[in-house]
């Protein structure tokens, strides 16, 4: 019997077929994920978002398998080979991969030498071989010349007879899918080196002579070669298994799997030499190309996962909230642009500064940030980390010492992707007034304030935290992408009469024209006072406003319950807890002792059940919460600003600004971030650097080893380790190797731990990228990092 989709999905998620075929309903119906996961876990008997996404990936993978199915189906019964026994195989065919094996010999094909030899009537030959070998092959193949028919001569006959079992060996569904499987097990992935590419490809050092099995290789290594391969500095060869001077197991199973053997009979030896040649010829170059999809499929996947998990961390870093921000977009010739942004993020004052060379009007630089800090009540000094940012970190510096009674606190914060927003047409639109280069600024003091509703106004793209990017599928990584995005503003929720369209657009049920209208509607009328209003935007009908009034908040409105994540559907429970004691809305809500007292069981009712009462006292303790973590940032080692003010052996207060699939780099204040390898992250195994340590997490570390020429940084987390003796000349050894990972912005580096290279292992060293004063977290992305580490160049090619 088939198992239905659902059922499928309900075994694959551990869960039961009702679950999942409750959420298909309201997904297929138009429901969100956050919106499922957060207001119907009653239907959906509590499948959180992340079983939910993976739910709703499964579910377009079968239904596209389903679609193939049907495909194929109609396609082999239109040539009138649909037997029985091959649509029962066609119907149980689990993946597209199996899917596509079983159809192959039926596919519509050019005419092949298989083809040319049947039409020729040189069928009856191949089966009276391979059914009776004791035949001899030159005396059967006689009887089938034909020059009519293009077979001069019985070797003619015999060729032909070889390209037809050797079409029949290929497309055998079974076999090949054995063979797959051990090749994908046993078999590795070989590099080398093309002839007189060395010196141009030197950032693929790593792989001039490489080679480590398939299930091994980690999604950076795999999309490394790929790169290498593109750019014509490595040949890539995928090996069934370790060579050996013995026949093949491989051609050994085709001869098992057709009876094939040598027992001294006259055909045994063209049989042989027939698997031979399918193997060879056909089998092997079918499944490297299979493989060749499945390793970048899977080196996709893991990069996908690690650019969705770091983009997460990144949107959901700490606020430092609503505080006046003075922004800082530091150069040296164009000057240092300058924006202060009041609490609420409206641009109150603009001004460019000219402290560094050639200029030099440090004092004059000093005096005009004094006035504007004081003149604005500004709190917080956002500095964009990109060219010059040291040297306006130590501007920042200055005038904190200066003007100690404006109690300013300095915090340096990502560019990546301020350009983008700086020339989009939102941007324009958002801020007409300002030239170009005064938006980055604007945008580097909001991204302070809020890092998830400025980021939200970028292609997630262009921020600058994945691992080779520009070579993944763009669907699969836009889909990613967006729906972390999605996820992330959901979770934390919308304030409705503040949010931008961008970030309005992100709201479950909200796409980019309703955003758009619910500005302007709230442009034209004003502040919306309650969430009901939402129902007077221009094509904000039922279901959109199901889906997205739980997440829209509405503070200092008509109904305090506006400001919650309660769900407007939900407010009647809410009265009638009003009701059981006997208070008011706005007395209830935060009143933890009189909620605590609450049975949540007295609640429910048939359309409301156990979880989402419980969601709604929760939500009533702490109304409107905000899940993401205090803001803090790190407490640099004063003395210790530049790479030389490091030493072996010292131990460091430092800020994750990003995590990658080899390690973690830190921020430890001295204008390049250090890297602490997998290795150095834990006693026990770390097979993801993210169950350790996550972009944005302020952490000691004790540094190892530093080489000063290279500007890299070797870190440990573990405390206990011991540094080099000397620091400043040859650290890092290793390192210089890892530059084939870096080869455009955003893009991931690192070298593998260990690597089998000409039959020796050896060990990788750590590499760096820039530290600047106090990065808050996560407001750092990994383009930056390798930049500084040297892995990239200031375009954003391999760096030195």
């Amino acid at each position: 019997m088939t198992t239905s989709i659902e059922g499928r999905i309900a075994e694959e998620l551990g869960v039961r077929e009702r679950q999942v075929k409750a959420a298909v309903e309201l997904l297929d119906g138009g429901s969100t994920v956050p919106f499922i996961a957060r207001y119907r876990k009653e239907a959906t008997e509590m499948l959180d978002d992340a079983q939910l996404r993976t739910l709703e990936e499964r579910l377009r993978y079968l239904r596209e398998l389903e679609d193939r199915r049907t495909s194929v189906l109609e396609s082999v019964r239109e040539q009138g080979k649909l037997t029985d026994e091959l649509e029962a195989q066609i119907r149980a065919a689990d993946t597209k991969a199996r899917l596509e094996d079983i159809y192959l010999p039926f596919k519509p094909k050019r005419r092949t030498k298989a083809q040319i030899a049947r039409e020729a009537g040189l069928e009856p030959l191949a089966e009276g071989l391979l059914g009776d070998p004791s035949v001899e092959p030159l005396a059967a193949a006689a009887a089938f010349v034909d020059a009519d028919k293009g077979v001069a001569d019985a070797a003619a006959a015999l060729e032909g007879a070889r390209a037809i079992l050797t079409e029949r060996f290929s497309e055998d569904a079974d076999l090949i899918g054995e063979l797959r499987e051990r090749m994908w097990t046993r078999g590795r992935l070989a590099a080398k080196v093309r002839e007189g590419k060395e010196e141009a490809g030197a950032k693929f050092a790593d792989y001039f002579d490489f080679a480590e099995p398939f299930t091994e290789l980690p999604s950076h290594r795999v999309l490394a070669m790929l790169r290498g391969e593109k750019e014509d500095v490595l040949s890539l060869e995928l090996e069934p298994e370790e060579p050996t001077d013995g026949p093949s197991t491989y051609e050994g199973m085709v001869a098992r799997r057709f009876d094939v053997a040598d027992r001294g009979r006259p055909a045994d030896k063209w049989l042989q030499d027939t698997v031979r040649w399918a193997w060879r010829t056909r089998i092997l170059v079918h499944l490297g190309i299979d493989l060749r999809l499945r390793l970048r499929t899977a080196a996709e996947d893991e990069a996908v996962r690690v650019f969705a998990a770091n983009l997460r961390d990144l949107l959901l870093a700490a606020p430092a909230g609503t505080r006046a921000t003075l922004g800082l977009d530091p150069g040296f010739r164009t000057g240092v642009k300058v924006a202060v942004v009041d609490a609420t993020g409206k641009v109150v004052a603009t001004d460019t500064i000219y402290p560094h060379v050639p200029a030099n009007k440090w004092d004059e630089s000093l005096a005009k940030l004094a006035r504007l800090a004081k003149e604005h009540a500004v709190e917080l000094v956002a500095i964009g980390n990109g060219t010059a940012s040291r040297e306006t970190d130590r501007l920042a510096a200055d005038l904190i010492a200066r003007h100690p009674e404006l109690k300013l606190t300095k915090v340096m914060v990502s560019e990546a992707g301020a350009s983008v927003y700086s020339a989009s047409a939102f941007a324009s639109q958002e801020l007409p007034e300002l030239d170009v280069s005064l938006r980055g600024a604007v945008s580097i003091a909001r991204r302070l304030q809020d890092p998830l509703a400025e980021l939200v106004k970028i292609d997630p793209k262009s921020i600058g935290v994945g691992q080779y990017q520009h070579d993944l599928s763009e669907v699969k990584l836009s889909r990613s992408l967006d729906a972390v995005v999605e996820d992330c503003v959901n979770g934390v929720g919308v304030d409705v009469n503040t949010a931008s369209a961008p970030l309005l657009s992100r709201v479950s049920g909200i796409g980019t024209g309703l955003a758009e209208n619910i500005v302007a509607h709230r442009d034209e009328n004003g502040p919306f006072r309650s969430r009901k209003q939402l129902k007077n935007v221009a094509r904000l009908g039922p279901k959109a406003y199901e889906q997205c009034a739980g997440f829209l908040r509405i503070r200092g409105g008509d109904d305090p319950l506006d400001a919650s994540s309660v769900h407007p559907e939900a407010y009647p429970v809410v009265r009638r807890m009003v009701k059981t004691t006997g208070s008011e809305v706005a007395s209830l809500v935060g009143n933890t002792g009189v909620l605590r007292s609450l049975r949540p069981d007295d609640f429910v009712d048939e359309t409301f059940g156990l979880p989402t009462v419980t969601d709604i006292l929760r939500e009533l303790e702490k109304p409107g919460r905000d899940p993401r973590p205090a803001f803090r940032t790190a407490t640099f080692k004063e003395g210790v600003e530049k790479i030389s003010d490091l030493a072996s052996g010292m131990v460091l207060e430092g800020v994750v600004t990003n995590v990658a699939a080899f390690g973690a780099f830190v921020d430890v204040g001295v204008h390049q971030d250090g890297l602490v390898h997998v290795s150095a992250m834990s006693r026990t195994f770390v097979k993801d650097p993210r169950d350790v340590v996550k972009p944005g997490d302020v952490v000691k570390v004790k540094v190892l080893e530093v080489d000063i020429p290279r500007k890299r940084i070797s870190l440990t987390l573990r405390l206990d380790d011991e540094a080099a003796t000397q620091s400043g000349g040859g650290g890092g050894q290793g390192q210089r190797r890892d530059r084939a990972q870096g080869g455009e912005r955003g893009q991931g580096g690192g070298r593998p731990p260990q690597q089998r290279q000409g039959g020796r292992d050896r060990r990788a060293g750590a590499g760096s990228g820039s530290g600047r004063q106090a990065t808050p977290p996560a407001n750092s992305a990994m383009a930056d990092a390798l930049r500084r580490a040297g892995l990239l160049d200031e375009k954003g090619r391999g760096g030195r």
